[in-house]
């Protein structure tokens, strides 16, 4: 089963998830209704909506509460984008200006809260407990990621260690909350529900770490960023932590101010040093073992189309173009 294959057997889930998403993206401001209609249909994947489609159907789910939780867990992604990018002050995304790079780092860090806070509206209306627990430690497991990653930022002492706490908050925490939103309105068991999530947790950091392997590795086109971002803001990724830990003592003094300085002027020797220690290759190993867990994971279910959809996209996450 291949993306398209995948995509097109949530097909009617999804468009009912992007209407929905249309329908409560309506604000009486009109910035609002600006910004977030243009971030949202900005190209992005859906991939965490999905998740709460597959997983839910995978679970055995037959309601209509999946789709109102893949929206809200829509409007939580999109929410940090916006806030990611004041942050790292970036003016590109999926291959389009940001919108605080357009309206602004004021106008986007407040729309950023106004989809914060529908997002909790839609999960009131949902009215499950669980739900509500499960979505407010992921937020604020999200926010403790991005405080993180800002210390960590200009640190060339960070440990493999600390680089993993910071993608499993930042990125695949959400991933894992999508889809224990599957088997919770499902009506799991505790202990499926626990396996669904940590399929999520998986697939989440091996798609965290193919995304830092192709800042160095993709096409600008491709990934939809400038390659070197992470650089430019001193963001010490997995390639650059593997490359100090085996390069030379030149290599690793290299990378170093680089990641100290920030900026971008030293991308062609700090390129060659992580094709020098084989850095992108071990990236994508970590990320394979990532996703081969992740499929693991999914013993549990029943065998049905639904959950071969979640086997293929762990294999997808990691196939990507370099």
């Amino acid at each position: 089963m291949d993306i398209d294959a995948i995509r097109n057997l949530a097909a009617d889930d999804m468009a009912a998830v992007n209407r929905l998403i249309q329908e409560r993206l309506s604000s009486e401001v009109v910035l609002i209704d600006q910004m977030g209609h243009y971030i949202v249909n900005s190209g992005g994947k859906r991939l965490r909506p999905l998740l709460v489609l597959l997983a839910a159907r995978a679970a055995g789910y037959r309601g209509e509460h999946h789709i109102k939780l893949a929206a809200v867990v829509e409007f939580i992604h999109t929410a940090t984008l916006l806030h990611d990018d004041v942050v790292d002050e970036s003016t590109l995304r999926r291959g389009q200006d940001t919108a605080n790079s357009i309206w602004g780092n004021e106008a986007a860090v407040l729309v950023g809260d106004f989809l914060y806070t529908r997002a909790f509206e839609m999960m009131v209306e949902v009215g499950l407990l669980p739900i509500m627990q499960v979505m407010a430690r992921t937020t604020n497991t999200i926010a403790e990621g991005e405080v993180m990653q800002l210390l960590n930022c200009h640190d060339p002492d960070v440990s493999e260690a600390r680089y993993r706490d910071v993608i499993y908050r930042k990125t695949a925490s959400l991933f894992e909350a999508a889809c224990c939103l599957g088997g919770t309105i499902a009506g799991l068991p505790q202990a499926q529900t626990d396996h669904l999530a940590a399929y999520g947790l998986h697939l989440g950091t091996a798609y965290q770490l193919v995304d830092d392997a192709l800042d160095y590795a993709g096409k600008a086109e491709e990934i939809g960023k400038n390659i070197g971002d992470d650089l430019a803001e001193g963001k010490p990724t997995m390639p650059l932590i593997y490359a100090m830990a085996r390069g030379s003592a030149e290599e690793r003094q290299v990378i170093r101010e680089a990641i100290s300085e920030g900026g971008i002027s030293r991308i062609a020797a700090v390129q060659q040093a992580i094709e020098n220690t084989g850095a992108i290759p071990y990236t994508q190993r970590l990320a394979r073992d990532e996703a081969e867990e992740a499929v693991n994971r999914l013993a549990h279910l029943p065998d049905s189309e639904w959950k071969q959809a979640l086997e293929a996209l762990a294999r997808f996450s990691v196939a990507r173009t370099f």
